[in-house]
């Protein structure tokens, strides 16, 4: 598995669904999320088990990653007529609903190849050929801020993706690093040894 972190979001042009409903065959990501902040994550597959939680759960929180100016793309190697299928399922029939983001396409595989996150043996749990459960969160110059890969039986808690793409914008904006456990209206810590001490000595018995 490679770490992207602090490199370059890989691009990527491919099939979509998007949220609005429409299918496109050239969905591309670098001019999409340009300027914004984005997650991508990978899903194995359509139609299967913890997954339509996972979508299901972040679209339930799509009005807050808009408050964040955030774009959602999710991925998996289904094709985006799967993936409109899938929208089109009742929830109370295994669908995800008319999740208000964009569904890529990765038919050949290239996508999750290049983020290092497609399986390639039955050891890892996954069907071979497909994406581990992976996200990414990018910044507005298009770079991987954080990277977390969950095994196949373990859903993504969505909140902590929310709370990591707040502790950037936080950083950007204050230059305060956030400690452990940080969230949004928490004290933070200015870099250095006496911004350590100082907040340590008010808050380790928090953490």
């Amino acid at each position: 598995m490679s770490i992207l972190v602090g490199k370059k979001a890989p691009d990527f042009t491919c099939p979509a669904a998007l949220g609005n409903g429409e299918l496109v065959g050239d969905f591309n990501l670098a001019s999409t999320i340009k300027g914004k902040y984005a997650i991508v994550f990978f899903y194995p597959l359509d139609f299967t088990f913890v997954c339509p939680s996972e979508l299901i759960a972040m679209d339930v929180r799509m009005e807050e990653f808009k408050k964040l100016g955030v774009e959602v793309i999710g991925v998996s190697i289904d094709s985006h007529f799967t993936h409109n299928a899938w929208k089109n399922t009742p929830i109370n029939e295994g669908g995800i609903g008319p999740v208000k983001y964009t569904l890529a396409a990765d038919l050949d595989h290239t996508i999750a190849q290049n983020y290092g996150i497609l399986t390639g043996d039955d050891e890892s749990g996954y069907p071979a050929g497909t994406a581990m459960r992976a996200s990414f969160v990018i910044d507005q110059d298009g770079i991987v801020r954080s990277q977390v890969v969950n095994d196949e039986p373990i859903g993504r808690n969505m909140d902590e993706l929310i709370r990591i793409v707040e502790g950037y914008q936080f950083f950007k904006e204050n230059g305060q690093v956030c400690p452990a456990g940080w969230n949004k209206g928490k004290a933070a810590m200015t870099p250095g040894v006496e911004g350590v001490a100082a907040y340590l000595k008010d808050h380790a018995g928090d953490l």
